[in-house]
């Protein structure tokens, strides 16, 4: 039995900001991302894993601080002592777009630091690059697009053209492994920091980079591969569940915005039995992570405001060290009714709060002067409310449809 950790999503210093440990130095919510690496390091180690298998991503930007490279670098150097083997697979966040650059993780190839393999182009990693284990690995790191053009001498003044065809090299390139080149015999493992089509994201992207890669969801479901460990979405999710291969986004290991209030966040230990090659066990290993609690409000009723407000917010023992999020929306006019000082107070015991204020502004139409709402149609009338009414434009010729199917059918009841 080949038992695997899988990890994914980092960002180790996306947070760097807010109050700071007096002991350490590092910002607090830094320290959230490193105590959830930490419980993913710990338990590598105590469950005797034989492989780690970290799927990109391990902080914001591509030109980490030193202070940042110094605490991710003693977590990985813990697996390197423990003896388990560790594969560290480039994403987006980890690569300059410009040839010839370091990624953020180079440091591992150039100390040759025992027991971890930085995986920077794509490559097929056999039983004698993982220390004898029966295994295969398929590495598929973030492409950047301008070293795809550069590689491929595809045209860079069609981007959208550009990217079908770097997708469909990249097919080629896995589908060409799967028949021509890996061992049958042994279990095959698709490592990719990409996207895969049908895969769901959270409610906010602000995290990612560029536009995305693509990969089709019948390529990674091939089931010459007994697992496939991705990495780039934030939201944990098996696309293959219960069947083989496990298609696994663990997820990021803490929660970076508001947009991933509701997500839980995990990583995933796994066992693949190399004699009977049936579908692997996945095993999600919640991280406890700092919770978001993130509350709206809107008030039309100018009577009793603190006390509306009070009402759509959790009891103080609910958000104690939470981050807090809360948009009240309101007329204008009661502007001085909202008593933010009372708010704060309540909310205290978070450990941030951020208070959105949305004023709403009355927005009137005028007509032409040649012109008068009695001469006007339903639908030219239903255009000058699309536009009081802030309607995003990308969604006015839908409804515009949909209207006018609406008023022809009722005119033919008549």
């Amino acid at each position: 039995m080949i038992k695997i950790l899988h990890f994914a999503d980092a960002h180790i210093d996306i947070a760097n900001h807010g109050r700071h440990d007096p002991e350490t130095g590092l910002a607090l919510r830094v320290m959230d991302f490193l105590k959830a690496l930490d419980t993913i390091i710990d338990t590598a180690i105590e469950e005797r894993v034989d492989l780690v298998l970290f799927a990109g991503d391990a902080y914001r930007d591509r030109t980490p601080v030193p202070t940042f490279q110094r605490e991710w670098g003693r977590r990985i150097l813990r697996l390197s002592r423990a003896g388990i083997q560790t594969l560290l697979l480039i994403g987006n966040h980890d690569l300059s777009p410009a040839v010839g650059r370091a990624h953020a993780l180079q440091e591992f190839d150039t100390l040759e630091v025992p027991h971890v393999k930085v995986l920077d182009i794509p490559q097929i990693l056999r039983p004698s690059d993982l220390e004898s284990l029966p295994l295969q690995v398929l590495a598929i790191p973030w492409i950047s697009r301008s070293r795809m053009l550069a590689t491929l001498d595809l045209d860079s003044n069609q981007p959208d053209k550009a990217y079908e065809q770097i997708e469909e090299r990249l097919a080629q390139l896995i589908k060409g492994w799967l028949d021509d080149e890996i061992d049958p015999n042994l279990p095959s493992i698709l490592m990719a920091h990409t996207s895969v089509q049908g895969a769901m994201y959270g409610a906010e992207r602000s995290v990612m980079l560029g536009r995305d890669l693509v990969l089709a969801g019948s390529l990674v479901r091939d089931p010459r591969l007994d697992y496939v460990a991705l990495g780039h979405i934030h939201k944990a999710q098996d696309l293959n569940e219960g069947m083989k291969p496990p298609v696994v986004y663990p997820g990021s290991i803490e929660r970076v915005d508001f947009g991933e209030a509701q997500d839980e966040k995990y990583f995933v230990i796994v066992e693949i039995d190399e004699v009977k090659r049936d579908c692997p066990k996945v095993r999600w290993v919640k991280l406890d992570g700092r919770s978001f609690i993130d509350r709206s409000l809107r008030i039309s009723d100018p009577q009793d405001v603190l006390e509306q407000m009070m009402r759509a917010l959790p009891p103080q023992e609910e958000f104690a060290e939470a981050i807090v999020r809360f948009s009240v929306e309101y007329p204008r006019d009661m502007e001085t009714l909202l008593d933010e000082g009372a708010i704060r107070r309540y909310l205290e015991p978070a450990f941030e709060f951020h208070f959105i204020r949305r004023p709403m502004i009355e927005t009137r139409i005028r007509l032409p002067g040649d012109e008068t709402i009695s001469k006007l149609t339903p639908l030219e009338l239903l255009e000058y409310y699309w536009k009081s009414a802030n309607v995003d434009s990308h969604e006015v010729p839908e409804l515009n449809k949909l209207a006018a199917r609406i008023i022809s059918d009722s005119l033919v009841e008549e």
